[in-house]
Protein backbone atom coordinates (compact mmCIF):
# COMPACT_ATOMS: atom_id res chain seq x y z
CA UNK A 1 0.00 0.00 0.00
CA UNK A 2 2.90 2.71 0.80
CA UNK A 3 4.36 1.51 -2.83
CA UNK A 4 1.25 2.20 -4.10
CA UNK A 5 1.18 5.60 -2.67
CA UNK A 6 4.59 6.58 -3.49
CA UNK A 7 4.10 5.52 -7.18
CA UNK A 8 1.01 7.65 -7.23
CA UNK A 9 2.96 10.75 -5.83
CA UNK A 10 5.74 10.25 -8.34
CA UNK A 11 3.05 9.97 -11.61
CA UNK A 12 1.61 13.02 -10.74
CA UNK A 13 4.76 14.95 -9.64
CA UNK A 14 5.68 13.84 -13.27
CA UNK A 15 2.33 14.77 -14.41
CA UNK A 16 3.02 18.41 -12.77
CA UNK A 17 6.09 18.58 -14.13
CA UNK A 18 5.05 17.67 -17.87
CA UNK A 19 2.45 20.09 -17.69
CA UNK A 20 4.45 22.97 -16.99
CA UNK A 21 7.21 22.61 -19.38
CA UNK A 22 4.66 21.52 -22.16
CA UNK A 23 4.41 24.32 -25.10
CA UNK A 24 1.65 26.57 -23.52
CA UNK A 25 -1.09 27.37 -25.93
CA UNK A 26 -1.78 31.08 -27.03
CA UNK A 27 -4.90 32.22 -25.41
CA UNK A 28 -8.18 33.28 -27.58
CA UNK A 29 -7.97 36.99 -27.46
CA UNK A 30 -10.41 38.77 -27.84
CA UNK A 31 -10.59 42.15 -30.64
CA UNK A 32 -10.38 44.52 -27.65
CA UNK A 33 -7.11 42.71 -26.41
CA UNK A 34 -5.39 42.66 -29.89
CA UNK A 35 -6.29 45.69 -31.43
CA UNK A 36 -3.95 48.84 -30.56
CA UNK A 37 -1.67 45.70 -28.88
CA UNK A 38 1.92 46.40 -30.51
CA UNK A 39 2.52 42.93 -30.21
CA UNK A 40 0.19 41.63 -32.73
CA UNK A 41 1.18 43.54 -35.81
CA UNK A 42 -1.40 43.42 -38.97
CA UNK A 43 -0.90 43.35 -42.40
CA UNK A 44 -3.33 42.66 -45.42
CA UNK A 45 -2.97 39.63 -46.96
CA UNK A 46 -4.43 37.63 -50.32
CA UNK A 47 -1.80 34.63 -51.69
CA UNK A 48 -3.19 34.95 -55.75
CA UNK A 49 0.15 34.35 -57.24
CA UNK A 50 -0.80 34.34 -60.86
CA UNK A 51 -2.26 37.59 -62.99
CA UNK A 52 -5.66 35.50 -63.35
CA UNK A 53 -7.95 35.64 -60.20
CA UNK A 54 -9.14 32.20 -61.30
CA UNK A 55 -6.25 30.60 -60.24
CA UNK A 56 -6.51 30.72 -56.85
CA UNK A 57 -4.43 30.09 -54.24
CA UNK A 58 -4.23 26.61 -52.50
CA UNK A 59 -4.21 25.73 -48.71
CA UNK A 60 -0.80 24.35 -49.00
CA UNK A 61 -0.04 27.42 -50.60
CA UNK A 62 -1.90 29.78 -48.13
CA UNK A 63 -0.07 28.01 -44.97
CA UNK A 64 3.14 28.38 -46.80
CA UNK A 65 2.61 31.63 -46.54
CA UNK A 66 1.05 32.45 -43.16
CA UNK A 67 4.34 30.27 -42.29
CA UNK A 68 6.31 33.14 -43.40
CA UNK A 69 4.22 36.12 -41.73
CA UNK A 70 4.20 34.91 -38.62
CA UNK A 71 7.92 34.42 -38.42
CA UNK A 72 7.73 38.50 -39.56
CA UNK A 73 5.30 39.09 -36.14
CA UNK A 74 2.22 39.19 -38.12
CA UNK A 75 -0.61 37.74 -35.85
CA UNK A 76 -3.45 39.69 -37.67
CA UNK A 77 -4.27 39.46 -41.28
CA UNK A 78 -6.75 41.64 -43.63
CA UNK A 79 -9.15 39.95 -46.32
CA UNK A 80 -11.67 41.06 -48.54
CA UNK A 81 -14.29 39.18 -49.41
CA UNK A 82 -15.64 35.50 -48.70
CA UNK A 83 -16.59 35.52 -52.52
CA UNK A 84 -13.85 32.48 -54.33
CA UNK A 85 -13.64 31.30 -50.86
CA UNK A 86 -11.25 34.52 -49.83
CA UNK A 87 -11.52 34.37 -46.51
CA UNK A 88 -12.28 30.59 -45.87
CA UNK A 89 -9.36 29.54 -47.18
CA UNK A 90 -7.30 31.66 -45.11
CA UNK A 91 -9.21 30.66 -41.76
CA UNK A 92 -8.84 26.79 -43.01
CA UNK A 93 -5.06 27.37 -43.07
CA UNK A 94 -4.76 29.11 -39.63
CA UNK A 95 -6.75 26.26 -37.98
CA UNK A 96 -4.08 23.35 -39.41
CA UNK A 97 -1.54 25.84 -38.55
CA UNK A 98 -2.46 25.91 -35.32
CA UNK A 99 -3.29 21.93 -34.90
CA UNK A 100 0.42 21.22 -36.10
CA UNK A 101 2.28 24.06 -33.53
CA UNK A 102 -0.35 24.38 -30.65
CA UNK A 103 2.13 27.96 -30.70
CA UNK A 104 1.06 29.54 -33.55
CA UNK A 105 -1.08 32.42 -33.21
CA UNK A 106 -2.80 34.74 -35.67
CA UNK A 107 -6.21 36.18 -36.25
CA UNK A 108 -8.50 37.54 -38.90
CA UNK A 109 -10.28 40.79 -39.94
CA UNK A 110 -12.47 38.96 -41.99
CA UNK A 111 -13.86 41.39 -44.86
CA UNK A 112 -17.31 41.70 -46.04
CA UNK A 113 -17.44 43.37 -49.66
CA UNK A 114 -20.65 45.71 -50.44
CA UNK A 115 -21.60 47.14 -53.54
CA UNK A 116 -23.98 49.32 -55.23
CA UNK A 117 -26.67 48.21 -57.40
CA UNK A 118 -25.31 47.56 -60.85
CA UNK A 119 -21.72 47.71 -59.65
CA UNK A 120 -19.34 46.48 -61.91
CA UNK A 121 -21.98 45.78 -64.67
CA UNK A 122 -22.73 47.55 -68.58
CA UNK A 123 -25.41 49.47 -66.55
CA UNK A 124 -25.26 52.50 -64.85
CA UNK A 125 -24.12 51.88 -61.04
CA UNK A 126 -26.92 53.13 -58.44
CA UNK A 127 -25.19 54.35 -55.59
CA UNK A 128 -28.44 55.05 -53.59
CA UNK A 129 -29.22 51.34 -53.59
CA UNK A 130 -27.46 48.20 -52.97
CA UNK A 131 -26.66 44.90 -54.93
CA UNK A 132 -28.83 43.45 -52.08
CA UNK A 133 -28.46 39.79 -53.75
CA UNK A 134 -24.80 39.54 -53.56
CA UNK A 135 -24.57 41.48 -50.27
CA UNK A 136 -26.87 39.68 -48.46
CA UNK A 137 -24.57 36.43 -49.77
CA UNK A 138 -21.53 38.28 -48.22
CA UNK A 139 -23.30 38.93 -44.89
CA UNK A 140 -24.34 35.45 -44.61
CA UNK A 141 -20.89 33.52 -45.11
CA UNK A 142 -19.40 36.29 -43.17
CA UNK A 143 -21.63 35.08 -39.85
CA UNK A 144 -21.21 31.48 -40.94
CA UNK A 145 -17.42 31.89 -41.01
CA UNK A 146 -17.24 33.63 -37.72
CA UNK A 147 -19.47 30.95 -35.95
CA UNK A 148 -17.51 27.98 -37.73
CA UNK A 149 -13.87 29.98 -36.65
CA UNK A 150 -14.80 31.76 -33.20
CA UNK A 151 -11.09 31.34 -32.21
CA UNK A 152 -9.97 33.53 -35.28
CA UNK A 153 -12.30 35.78 -36.72
CA UNK A 154 -12.22 38.53 -34.36
CA UNK A 155 -13.05 41.69 -36.30
CA UNK A 156 -15.84 41.77 -39.74
CA UNK A 157 -15.37 45.08 -41.77
CA UNK A 158 -18.78 45.57 -43.73
CA UNK A 159 -17.08 46.94 -46.72
CA UNK A 160 -13.94 48.08 -47.98
CA UNK A 161 -13.44 51.29 -49.28
CA UNK A 162 -17.51 50.78 -50.22
CA UNK A 163 -18.61 54.69 -49.20
CA UNK A 164 -15.29 56.67 -50.82
CA UNK A 165 -16.95 59.02 -53.66
CA UNK A 166 -14.19 58.07 -56.27
CA UNK A 167 -14.82 53.94 -56.27
CA UNK A 168 -17.27 55.11 -58.99
CA UNK A 169 -18.20 51.96 -60.06
CA UNK A 170 -19.41 50.38 -56.56
CA UNK A 171 -19.90 52.99 -53.70
CA UNK A 172 -22.73 52.29 -51.34
CA UNK A 173 -24.51 55.71 -49.16
CA UNK A 174 -23.67 55.24 -45.36
CA UNK A 175 -26.94 53.90 -44.68
CA UNK A 176 -26.44 50.45 -46.66
CA UNK A 177 -23.48 50.27 -44.55
CA UNK A 178 -25.11 51.12 -41.33
CA UNK A 179 -27.64 48.68 -41.91
CA UNK A 180 -25.40 45.56 -42.17
CA UNK A 181 -23.25 46.65 -39.24
CA UNK A 182 -26.21 47.52 -37.38
CA UNK A 183 -27.54 43.69 -38.06
CA UNK A 184 -24.05 42.19 -36.79
CA UNK A 185 -24.57 44.22 -34.02
CA UNK A 186 -27.58 42.61 -33.52
CA UNK A 187 -26.43 38.78 -34.20
CA UNK A 188 -23.84 39.68 -31.09
CA UNK A 189 -26.19 40.46 -28.59
CA UNK A 190 -28.42 37.81 -29.61
CA UNK A 191 -25.14 35.24 -29.60
CA UNK A 192 -25.19 34.24 -32.91
CA UNK A 193 -21.74 35.56 -33.22
CA UNK A 194 -19.07 36.11 -30.30
CA UNK A 195 -19.73 39.60 -28.62
CA UNK A 196 -16.29 40.03 -28.52
CA UNK A 197 -16.17 40.13 -32.13
CA UNK A 198 -15.28 44.08 -33.16
CA UNK A 199 -17.77 45.29 -36.05
CA UNK A 200 -16.32 48.08 -38.42
CA UNK A 201 -15.99 49.45 -41.73
CA UNK A 202 -12.78 50.15 -43.60
CA UNK A 203 -12.78 53.08 -45.75
CA UNK A 204 -10.73 55.97 -47.14
CA UNK A 205 -10.33 58.71 -44.10
CA UNK A 206 -12.74 61.47 -46.25
CA UNK A 207 -15.49 58.88 -45.93
CA UNK A 208 -14.94 58.73 -41.53
CA UNK A 209 -15.62 62.32 -41.80
CA UNK A 210 -11.90 63.31 -42.52
CA UNK A 211 -12.05 65.28 -45.70
CA UNK A 212 -14.72 67.38 -47.43
CA UNK A 213 -18.24 68.49 -45.91
CA UNK A 214 -20.07 66.39 -48.11
CA UNK A 215 -19.14 63.58 -46.25
CA UNK A 216 -20.71 64.69 -42.54
CA UNK A 217 -24.49 63.38 -43.43
CA UNK A 218 -26.49 62.13 -40.29
CA UNK A 219 -26.04 58.56 -41.51
CA UNK A 220 -22.25 58.49 -40.94
CA UNK A 221 -22.64 60.42 -37.33
CA UNK A 222 -25.39 57.14 -36.89
CA UNK A 223 -22.94 54.78 -38.35
CA UNK A 224 -19.63 56.31 -36.65
CA UNK A 225 -21.67 55.82 -33.24
CA UNK A 226 -22.89 51.94 -34.49
CA UNK A 227 -19.08 50.36 -35.18
CA UNK A 228 -16.56 49.11 -32.42
CA UNK A 229 -13.85 51.51 -33.58
CA UNK A 230 -13.31 52.61 -37.03
CA UNK A 231 -11.45 51.26 -39.43
CA UNK A 232 -9.60 54.15 -41.79
CA UNK A 233 -7.21 54.13 -44.79
CA UNK A 234 -4.50 56.37 -45.89
CA UNK A 235 -2.17 56.90 -49.07
CA UNK A 236 -0.24 59.86 -48.94
CA UNK A 237 1.71 57.46 -52.21
CA UNK A 238 -1.62 58.41 -54.27
CA UNK A 239 -1.34 62.13 -53.18
CA UNK A 240 2.30 62.48 -54.82
CA UNK A 241 0.21 63.17 -57.56
CA UNK A 242 -3.22 63.98 -56.71
CA UNK A 243 -2.68 66.37 -54.10
CA UNK A 244 1.16 67.01 -54.23
CA UNK A 245 1.73 69.77 -51.96
CA UNK A 246 3.40 68.11 -49.39
CA UNK A 247 5.45 66.21 -52.01
CA UNK A 248 6.91 68.31 -53.81
CA UNK A 249 10.80 69.46 -53.23
CA UNK A 250 10.59 72.76 -51.54
CA UNK A 251 13.15 75.83 -52.49
CA UNK A 252 14.51 75.81 -49.08
CA UNK A 253 16.06 72.06 -50.19
CA UNK A 254 16.86 72.30 -53.76
CA UNK A 255 20.40 72.26 -52.89
CA UNK A 256 20.00 68.65 -50.79
CA UNK A 257 21.84 65.05 -51.64
CA UNK A 258 18.82 63.24 -53.80
CA UNK A 259 19.00 60.98 -50.65
CA UNK A 260 18.11 63.66 -48.06
CA UNK A 261 15.27 65.23 -50.43
CA UNK A 262 13.70 61.65 -50.60
CA UNK A 263 14.60 61.46 -46.62
CA UNK A 264 12.78 64.84 -46.21
CA UNK A 265 9.74 63.95 -48.27
CA UNK A 266 9.02 60.94 -47.15
CA UNK A 267 8.78 62.59 -43.33
CA UNK A 268 6.35 64.50 -44.82
CA UNK A 269 4.50 61.62 -46.03
CA UNK A 270 4.14 60.26 -43.05
CA UNK A 271 3.03 63.55 -40.94
CA UNK A 272 0.29 63.53 -44.07
CA UNK A 273 -0.99 60.16 -43.08
CA UNK A 274 -0.72 61.21 -39.28
CA UNK A 275 -3.09 64.24 -40.40
CA UNK A 276 -5.50 62.67 -42.23
CA UNK A 277 -5.26 60.37 -38.83
CA UNK A 278 -6.61 63.89 -36.49
CA UNK A 279 -9.05 64.93 -39.35
CA UNK A 280 -11.02 61.89 -38.74
CA UNK A 281 -9.98 61.82 -34.87
CA UNK A 282 -11.52 65.86 -34.72
CA UNK A 283 -14.36 65.18 -36.55
CA UNK A 284 -15.37 61.72 -34.42
CA UNK A 285 -15.49 63.63 -31.24
CA UNK A 286 -17.03 66.49 -32.33
CA UNK A 287 -20.07 64.60 -32.83
CA UNK A 288 -19.41 63.70 -28.96
CA UNK A 289 -18.28 60.21 -29.80
CA UNK A 290 -14.93 58.58 -28.30
CA UNK A 291 -13.76 55.29 -29.68
CA UNK A 292 -10.58 53.66 -31.12
CA UNK A 293 -9.36 54.48 -34.31
CA UNK A 294 -7.14 52.09 -36.19
CA UNK A 295 -5.73 52.08 -40.02
CA UNK A 296 -7.48 49.38 -41.97
CA UNK A 297 -4.57 50.14 -45.05
CA UNK A 298 -2.06 52.10 -46.03
CA UNK A 299 1.07 51.39 -47.86
CA UNK A 300 3.80 52.16 -50.91
CA UNK A 301 4.16 50.84 -53.73
CA UNK A 302 7.81 50.00 -55.02
CA UNK A 303 7.44 50.65 -58.96
CA UNK A 304 4.99 52.41 -61.32
CA UNK A 305 4.64 53.30 -64.97
CA UNK A 306 1.99 55.79 -64.30
CA UNK A 307 1.31 58.56 -62.15
CA UNK A 308 3.78 57.74 -59.34
CA UNK A 309 6.58 56.24 -61.81
CA UNK A 310 9.49 58.57 -62.46
CA UNK A 311 7.72 59.96 -65.26
CA UNK A 312 5.16 61.53 -62.54
CA UNK A 313 5.73 62.09 -58.72
CA UNK A 314 9.16 59.56 -59.21
CA UNK A 315 7.18 57.98 -55.52
CA UNK A 316 7.24 54.97 -55.94
CA UNK A 317 10.81 52.55 -55.52
CA UNK A 318 11.74 50.32 -53.23
CA UNK A 319 13.75 52.82 -51.20
CA UNK A 320 10.53 55.00 -50.62
CA UNK A 321 8.18 51.73 -50.00
CA UNK A 322 10.60 51.13 -46.56
CA UNK A 323 11.15 54.11 -45.29
CA UNK A 324 7.12 54.74 -45.53
CA UNK A 325 7.00 51.27 -43.96
CA UNK A 326 8.96 51.86 -41.24
CA UNK A 327 8.35 55.39 -40.01
CA UNK A 328 4.51 54.01 -40.21
CA UNK A 329 5.20 50.87 -37.95
CA UNK A 330 7.21 53.46 -35.34
CA UNK A 331 4.26 56.00 -34.93
CA UNK A 332 1.86 53.43 -34.87
CA UNK A 333 3.35 51.27 -32.36
CA UNK A 334 4.41 54.02 -30.03
CA UNK A 335 0.86 55.58 -30.08
CA UNK A 336 -0.83 52.23 -30.28
CA UNK A 337 -2.56 52.20 -33.35
CA UNK A 338 -3.28 48.75 -35.86
CA UNK A 339 -1.87 49.43 -38.82
CA UNK A 340 -2.99 46.72 -41.47
CA UNK A 341 0.00 47.72 -43.76
CA UNK A 342 -0.79 47.14 -47.15
CA UNK A 343 0.14 44.43 -48.67
CA UNK A 344 2.09 40.92 -47.92
CA UNK A 345 2.69 40.11 -51.17
CA UNK A 346 2.96 41.60 -54.69
CA UNK A 347 -0.83 40.92 -56.65
CA UNK A 348 -0.49 40.59 -60.35
CA UNK A 349 -3.73 40.51 -61.25
CA UNK A 350 -4.59 43.81 -59.97
CA UNK A 351 -3.61 45.57 -63.15
CA UNK A 352 -3.04 42.27 -65.83
CA UNK A 353 -3.63 44.27 -68.33
CA UNK A 354 -0.30 46.49 -67.01
CA UNK A 355 2.22 44.46 -65.89
CA UNK A 356 4.16 47.48 -64.62
CA UNK A 357 1.19 49.36 -62.94
CA UNK A 358 1.38 50.28 -59.32
CA UNK A 359 -0.96 48.26 -58.00
CA UNK A 360 0.83 45.03 -58.52
CA UNK A 361 3.24 46.37 -56.51
CA UNK A 362 2.60 46.83 -52.85
CA UNK A 363 3.70 43.90 -51.41
CA UNK A 364 6.47 43.55 -49.25
CA UNK A 365 7.29 40.56 -51.44
CA UNK A 366 7.19 39.70 -54.86
CA UNK A 367 5.32 37.34 -56.04
CA UNK A 368 8.15 34.60 -56.71
CA UNK A 369 8.83 35.36 -52.75
CA UNK A 370 11.65 37.92 -53.56
CA UNK A 371 12.08 39.77 -50.41
CA UNK A 372 11.88 43.57 -50.98
CA UNK A 373 14.68 46.22 -49.39
CA UNK A 374 12.27 46.33 -46.88
CA UNK A 375 12.34 43.03 -45.26
CA UNK A 376 16.27 42.85 -46.67
CA UNK A 377 17.60 42.59 -42.67
CA UNK A 378 15.03 40.03 -42.16
CA UNK A 379 17.14 37.72 -44.60
CA UNK A 380 20.14 38.71 -43.40
CA UNK A 381 19.82 37.56 -39.56
CA UNK A 382 18.28 34.53 -40.96
CA UNK A 383 14.66 34.94 -39.72
CA UNK A 384 13.35 33.86 -43.33
CA UNK A 385 16.48 30.95 -44.05
CA UNK A 386 13.63 28.22 -43.14
CA UNK A 387 10.87 29.27 -45.33
CA UNK A 388 10.10 29.27 -49.42
CA UNK A 389 7.36 30.30 -51.45
CA UNK A 390 6.40 27.50 -54.25
CA UNK A 391 9.73 26.13 -54.00
CA UNK A 392 11.70 28.58 -54.28
CA UNK A 393 14.22 30.22 -51.41
CA UNK A 394 13.38 33.72 -50.28
CA UNK A 395 16.65 35.79 -51.62
CA UNK A 396 16.79 39.83 -51.62
CA UNK A 397 15.72 42.04 -54.90
CA UNK A 398 18.63 43.82 -56.48
CA UNK A 399 20.45 40.65 -55.18
CA UNK A 400 20.98 42.40 -52.24
CA UNK A 401 22.75 45.51 -53.94
CA UNK A 402 21.97 48.70 -52.81
CA UNK A 403 23.88 50.68 -55.18
CA UNK A 404 21.91 49.40 -57.83
CA UNK A 405 18.73 49.80 -55.87
CA UNK A 406 19.32 53.05 -55.59
CA UNK A 407 20.65 54.27 -58.71
CA UNK A 408 16.81 53.41 -60.38
CA UNK A 409 15.39 56.08 -57.23
CA UNK A 410 14.91 59.38 -58.00
CA UNK A 411 13.97 62.09 -55.76
CA UNK A 412 10.40 64.39 -56.35
CA UNK A 413 10.77 67.25 -58.79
Amino acid sequence: MKLLSKLVSYLLLLSNIISCTAAPKPSDKTAKEILGNPNYQAICYSGYRENNRDARPTLEQTKEDLKILAALNFKIVRTYKTKYNESSIVLEAIKELKKEDPKFEMYMMLGVWIDCENAFTNLEPNHNAENLEANELEIKNAVALAKQYPDIVKIIAVGNEAMVKWATSYYVQPNIILKWVNYLQKLKKENVISKDIWITSSDNFASWGGGGSEYHTPDLEKLIKAVDYISMHTYPMHDTHYNPNFWKTPESEKNLSKKEKIDAAMLRAKNYAKGQYAAVKNYMESLGVDKPIHIGETGWASSSDGFYGNEGSRATDEYKQKIYYDAMRAWTNKENITCFYFEAFDEIWKDAANPAGSENHFGLFKVDGTAKYVLWGKVDDGTLAPFSRDGKPITKSYNGSLEKLFSEVEAPK
